[in-house]
Formats: C-alpha cells, structure tokens, sequence
C-alpha cells in the first residue's frame, strides 16, 4: 500500500521534543528573522530621525541665533520690567512663565500659554535684557523650550506628523527593539560557543571583530551583523526602554507602574497656608529668594494659578544631572515656603530622569550627543546588514530580485511540554507590558499560520519545481556561520 502523498518521508521524522537553548535557538532565529524583516523598517526610520534630533540644539543655535544671542550693555532691566516689555508685545495675554537670562549672551523668554494651543506648546516672546527690545515671538515647545527648528524635527522621530496615529510607528520600534537585540545577540553569542567548543580558530575574535576571519559573501554579513549588534547591546536596550516610556500603551503601563511602587517625581506643594490673596512681592523678589534657596543657573518662574497660590522656580537646565530643584515661593511675602531637592528623588525617579535627559542627547551635552549618534549610526547599519543578509539567503542566485528564504517552522512543535508552557506564559506577559508588541507577534504568528497552511495544500496537490520542505531542508543546511549550501 502506497503512504499518503502528505504524510512525512522516514528520513524526514520530527525529532524527540526537547527543552533548553538548543531547542529555543530555532524558534528564537525565527522570531529575530520575521521581526527584523517587518519591524526593522520601523527601527531605521526611528533610528535616523533621532540621528537627525541629536543635533538639533546646535542647529537651532544657529538659525536663531538673533532671538537667543544679545550683546551685552551696562546692567539688566528688572525682571519686572522685561515681562512688560513682553506683554506689551502680545495684548491681552497674561504671561505664564519667565526663564531670565543666565549669560551675559542670553536673551529672557517669557512665555505665554495662549488660548488653543496644543499640549506644551507655548507663544515665547524674546527680550533684550539690557535694551528692553523684542527681539522676536516663536512657539516653543516642552520644558527644553524646543524652538521650531527642534521642535519639528522631534514630531518627525516622535510621530512623523501623523498625529496621535504615527504615534504607533515610533512605540512599534522601541517596542520590539530590545527584543531584537536581545535575541540576536543571544544567536550570534551561542554561535561563537558553538565554535569554540569545535575547536574552531579566533572565536573569541571572531564574536567582537565585525567580519573577522569570514570570506565575502553572506558569512561576513552576518558576522558584521552580528557583532556590531553586539557591542550596541547595551545601548539598544536604554533606547528601547527609554523610548517607552513617551509611548500611548506601554508608557500607560510603566506609568501605573511607578504609581504603584512610589517611584513617581515629587513636585513642591503649591498651598501657602496664611497667604493674602492679591498681594504680590513682585518677580524679582521671588527669583532672588529662588536663588538664596539655591536655585542656580537656567531655571523657569512660574506665575500664580490663583491669587492664594505661590509662584513656583524649577531649574529647567537638563546638561548636568542633578540641575532639578524646584521651590515654592509665597506671592504676599517673597519667602521661600516648600523645597524640593533632586537629592530628595527616589531612585527610581533620579534613574526615570536622567535616562529621559540623556535619551534626548542633552545630558552631559556633547559627549552624549557623540554616544547617540554612534548607537544610532550602528543601529542603521545593523539593520541594512540584516537586509543584505536577508538578499543573500535568497534561494536561486540568478534571481536577482528574489526574496530571502525564511528559518523553518515546526520548531514549537519540537519544545517538550514545560518549555512550551514557559514561551507562552513569557509572550503573554510581554504581550500585555508592551501592548504594541503583542499585538504585532499575534498579527506575525496568525499570517504564518495562514502562509504555512497554503503551503501544505500546495504540497498535497503536487506543486512543481522545489517544495516548501525543500527550501525547509536547506535551510536547515545552513551552518551557523552564514553560508547557504552549494545547492541553494
């Protein structure tokens, strides 16, 4: 009696199931190549507009040099006397906050939070110091007082001006990043123990040195691939896990997160028991306490919300890490009434900040630019190996335009029972911390299922040229450096 057309060759028998990395290795190689080929587009535009955002202070710098840059010239106006200035140049408005010059080179921005503007955006007018003149009125945006330049280029890596929608782009990216990286670099460190254990030359040198000891070819793309992604490991990780935090879903979670475990940043009260509604010691008055309880350097006064309430002075400056003390100064009296120390911070809070502030590219200034721009330039170049990688597994080489194969399937199917258990509790786990990647691993795994199904139909009925199995067999064939067998 002749077997079933679909039923498996003797040669080709699923082996006994397993657990531990040999077993994951397969499933974790397919999982890094479905994501790196769907998800990497997001990483690349991540990647290079935040390239572009790193310097943007220096760009902004120069193209508004004329509103941030003054000469100086005797003794400054008052302060007091700077926000007339500047309300005078915007009728009706009531200012909402004051950043006085720190430099003799600097302007002072007053800014007014003008009805219909959008979430932390705010009209800035830009005074003289020492002349009292406008030097100019800009929209400025965030507690960096982003100029247009910068703002614009930070809604092009945040959602690439889609709106709430291209929100999604920049979460899908951070969401999976640290996935990627940690998987592949999880592959390419088994594969260099691999070798040692063989006995194999320079693995050692092999893991750390992008292309050493390969041939052209596909074997030195995946080893420049490989330990390029490895030594950016560390920093992959911080951009993912910072890039979250500004995401709609995952940052919702981390948010509650911190709630819940007290790790959230403290804020000065704003009561001032005894207080005499309507009596004002004046802006001077409150920047000069500021500054004895202090507060140095760049820092950002709020006005009153109501006439009861004290002024608030925050240091707006994020280049050095502990550069956050806020203080609560009562209006009537000019005292200095609620004090919050970044020293005061919870951990958590001080680790929350600083990450922020160097994931933006200003904490520590230009050494951290410097760093953003080599993991962001790595990364780009990570990406395009894994593409070209991708080219060259491609099954016949006179198709030029062909399409690289992709790892096998069956490779859950061969996990024992406990580690299947295990890899479905860890996804659903990740899948509800980081929704976007969830939803996205169910989206892959659902159109896998339907390409898998279509193929075995198309094996029942006797498809002609190599079949699905076929193309499974010689990619099995591949060794763990990279190279596709002669007969691919």
């Amino acid at each position: 009696m002749e077997p079933r057309p679909d039923a498996p060759a003797p040669d080709r028998a699923r082996p006994a199931r397993r657990g531990g990395w040999t077993a994951l290795r397969p499933l974790v190689l397919r999982l890094h190549f479905y994501a790196g080929v769907f998800v990497a587009p997001f990483i690349l535009v991540a990647a290079l507009s935040g390239l572009l955002y790193v310097w943007t202070p220096q760009l902004e710098q120069a193209v508004h040099a004329e509103q941030l840059h003054v000469e100086p010239g005797g003794e400054p106006l008052p302060l007091h006397e700077q926000v007339r200035v500047a309300r005078a140049e915007l009728p009706g408005a009531e200012p909402d906050a004051v950043r006085p010059a720190t430099g003799e080179r600097d302007s002072t921005r007053v800014l007014f939070d003008l009805p219909g503007s959008a979430e932390s955006h705010r009209m800035t007018v830009f005074v003289d110091p020492y002349r009292g003149e406008v030097l100019g009125v800009m929209e400025t945006y965030g507690t960096s007082g982003a100029l247009p330049v910068r703002t614009w280029v930070d809604t092009l890596h945040r959602n690439l001006h889609l709106g709430d929608a291209g929100r999604l782009y920049s979460e899908l990216a951070a969401s999976w990043l640290w996935a990627v990286a940690l998987g592949g670099s999880a592959l390419w460190a088994s594969a260099a123990l691999r070798r040692r254990r063989a006995g194999g030359p320079g693995a050692a040198r092999r893991l750390l040195v992008p292309g050493a000891g390969t041939s052209p070819g596909r074997s030195r793309s995946v080893s420049v691939h490989g330990a390029t992604g490895l030594w950016l490991l560390v920093g992959l990780l911080f951009l993912s896990a910072t890039g979250m935090t500004w995401s709609q879903y995952a940052g919702d979670n981390i948010a509650d997160l911190r709630e819940r475990l007290a790790w959230t940043t403290p804020a000065v009260s704003v009561e001032t028991p005894n207080a005499t509604p309507g009596v004002d010691a004046g802006i001077d008055t409150v920047l000069a306490s500021a500054r004895e309880a202090g507060l140095d350097g760049l820092v950002e006064v709020s006005f009153p919300g109501d006439p009861a309430a004290p002024y608030t002075v925050t240091q707006v400056d994020r280049s050095w890490p502990t550069s956050v003390d806020a203080a609560a100064v009562a209006a009537d009296t000019g005292e200095v009434v609620d004090v919050v120390r970044f020293s005061d911070y919870p951990l958590m809070a001080k680790l929350s900040r600083w990450g922020i502030d160097a994931h933006m590219g200003v904490l520590f200034g230009v050494p951290n630019q410097v760093v953003l721009t080599a993991v962001a330039a790595g990364l780009v170049g990570v990406v395009v190996w894994g593409y070209r990688m991708w080219w060259q597994r491609r099954p016949t080489r006179s198709r030029a335009l062909g399409a690289g194969r992709p790892y096998p399937r069956g490779s859950f199917r061969d996990l024992a029972w406990p580690w299947r258990a295990g890899v479905v509790a860890v996804l659903a786990a990740v899948g509800w911390a980081v929704p976007l990647l969830g939803v996205s691993l169910a989206a892959f795994l659902a159109v896998d299922a339907l390409l898998g199904w279509r193929e075995r139909r198309r094996d029942r009925s006797g498809p002609a040229g190599p079949s699905p199995a076929a193309d499974a067999e010689a990619a099995r064939a591949e060794d763990e450096h990279g190279r596709a067998p002669a007969s691919a």
